[in-house]
């Protein structure tokens, strides 16, 4: 028998039938617009995930679970009469062909473009597409779309970049760790009172500020963290394993001189 491919029209009926009221699933029946917001994010930082750690089958196998996300909506899009997966698919082809003139001549997709184009030209050709998109949505300040349901890191960052985009930023990295300094300051002093309120409006800022030097030094914040805390935690593992092999004991029971020789230990052995 041979092996079944299945395409997208097939992915597109599993949806139908999955929200189908005549024997469908009742998880996905009972399912909203909002309701599988958490479903998406979680998918999608599974992927990152996957990413990060080469494990490209499983890529792929994420890949797809960001894919039923999309079809997911596009069916709850259908069912109210706002929108089908075609026209998200007329959409975004629209959109690509609109936002690269560089390679598609005439917005054409087999349309060339003989020229060649540099990056930072890429760059600002985007900006400015995307500043006549947002004025066509009667968004006129430079901050209107970023998405406020951003995780934190990236919605830092991505407000930065577009501040800077007006001129509003530092000169370059040095300015930034000077300012870092100002921010840590300002913290000890708010430490110093006692006031809650006023200690986190300062570890803010220096949080804000740490997001800045991140990426005057071109590196993304998140992935920049997150790789901080895969090295933490696989030290910490460490530590925990050669405690056990010594003498069984755990890690709480260790005085604070122990616990940091353990961890310089752990380090040297990277």
């Amino acid at each position: 028998m041979p092996d079944t491919h299945y395409t997208i029209a097939d992915l597109l009926r599993v949806m139908q039938r999955l929200r189908d009221p005549d024997g469908g699933c009742p998880w996905d029946l009972r399912q909203d617009f909002r309701s599988i917001v958490p479903s998406t994010l979680e998918e999608c930082y599974e992927l990152a995930a996957a990413i990060e750690h080469g494990d490209y089958p499983h890529v792929a196998e994420e890949l797809g679970d960001v894919l039923f996300q999309v079809v997911f909506y596009a069916q709850l899009g259908r069912e109210q009469d706002l929108f089908s997966f075609e026209e998200i698919v007329h959409t975004l082809v629209d959109k690509l062909l609109r936002r690269h003139p560089h390679v598609f001549a005439d917005g054409n997709i087999e349309g060339r473009v003989d020229a060649q184009c540099e990056v930072a030209d890429v760059k600002r050709s985007w900006e400015a597409i995307k500043r006549e998109e947002r004025a066509a949505r009667s968004q006129r300040g430079v901050l209107d779309d970023v998405p406020v349901a951003l995780p934190a890191l990236p919605r830092a960052q991505k407000l930065q970049k577009r501040a800077a985009l007006v001129g509003f930023d530092w000169p370059d990295a040095r300015a930034v760790l000077v300012k870092l300094e100002e921010e840590r300051n300002e913290l000890q002093e708010a430490m110093a009172t006692g006031d809650a309120a006023a200690i986190a409006d300062e570890m803010g800022d220096l949080l804000f500020t740490c997001v800045n030097l991140a990426r005057q030094l071109g590196l993304d914040a998140e992935s920049t963290l997150r790789h901080a805390s895969a090295k933490f935690e696989r030290r910490f593992r460490v530590m925990e394993a050669a405690l056990a092999e010594a003498d069984g004991r755990g890690l709480a029971a260790l005085t604070a001189k122990e616990l940091e020789a353990l961890w310089v230990a752990a380090k040297a052995r990277e």
